[in-house]
């Protein structure tokens, strides 16, 4: 699951918190939490608002390229 690690470094690089990308997803901190420890898979909904907000692609988010 590579985009475990790319969510958490995608907000850790734009010094976000993450309730802060909770409140971007429209979820709460502690489902965000999962998602960051691989407990809970992320939403196809939720992969697509994180692409937006940080200006990636989903297959950067996936681990299938290395290209932003």
């Amino acid at each position: 699951m590579d985009y475990v690690k790319r969510i958490r470094d995608l907000r850790e690089d734009r010094d976000k918190t993450q309730q802060e990308i909770a409140d971007v997803l429209g979820t709460s901190q502690t489902m965000y939490a999962r998602y960051e420890r691989g407990a809970n898979e992320l939403p196809i909904r939720h992969l697509l608002r994180l692409c937006d907000y940080y200006g990636v692609s989903a297959d950067y988010v996936l681990g299938r390229t290395d290209e932003k």
